[in-house]
């Protein structure tokens, strides 16, 4: 049996900054109407000392920018996100092979949670009563310390939310019955794998710089501050 170098190793365990674990959930909801909701969630651990620097508004639009560009690497190029103004369009190599369609996203940030949502326009995976409807959501909470934490870890829930969708694949009329099983069994599954394997990436804290950047002075006034808060003579 080959050995194991131990440098490799030691490196990899560098690399990993935070600790995540899947947290087991349904894998999909479907409604009578044909909708699909489905989440996945993930608990994470993390140095207090490593969150801090990265708890603002720019971040949170990272972390964005790094879902997409995920869902581009597991598939070996084949999907691309393209960003305009107003819309996020995931295409196969490039137009008009547009699957899925998102309004630009939304965000929601408060002191202990950031929410990025992209409200569902239409593409080629939804179906036709589905158009203009359901969404993609990304969820970062942090959850209150325990009594006697010592405080050095911070522990989060970070979720992906796909809620109200209307799968092309299930079909409508009697065709919706075989429809719900294929769904389940190939366009729900590998959305599930996928998911969970983004979550588990989020354990190097490599989080990629926006493509838009609207947040991005927001959270550079935000280091700013904290960066100014820890100074001698700081407030």
């Amino acid at each position: 049996m080959r050995e194991r170098d131990p440098r490799r190793v030691f490196r990899r365990r560098r690399e990993i900054r935070a600790r995540v674990q899947i947290i087991e959930t349904p894998s999909g909801i479907q409604a009578p109407d044909g909708s699909v909701t489905t989440r996945q969630v993930a608990a994470v651990t993390m140095p207090r000392s490593e969150l801090e620097p990265i708890w603002n508004a720019e971040y949170l639009e990272r972390l964005a920018r790094t879902y997409w560009s995920f869902l581009t690497r597991v598939s070996l190029g084949v999907l691309h996100v393209l960003y305009k103004p107003d819309t996020r369009d995931i295409v196969v190599f490039r137009r008009p092979f547009t699957l899925l369609s998102f309004h630009a996203p939304e965000y929601d940030i408060e002191p202990g949670r950031g929410v990025v949502t992209w409200r569902i326009r239409k593409g080629l995976l939804v179906a036709p009563m589905g158009r203009g409807k359901g969404l993609l959501r990304l969820t970062v909470e942090r959850v209150p310390p325990a009594a006697g934490d010592s405080g050095r870890y911070v522990n989060l829930v970070v979720s992906s939310e796909v809620a109200n969708f209307y799968p092309t694949i299930r079909g409508w009329g009697w065709f919706s019955a075989i429809g719900r099983y294929l769904y389940r069994h190939t366009q729900l599954a590998a959305h599930v794998v996928i998911t969970n394997a983004f979550l588990r990436s989020l354990a190097r804290l490599d989080f990629e710089p926006s493509v838009v950047g609207a947040l991005r002075d927001a959270g550079a006034a935000a280091a700013e501050e904290a960066t100014a808060a820890i100074r001698p003579g700081g407030r």
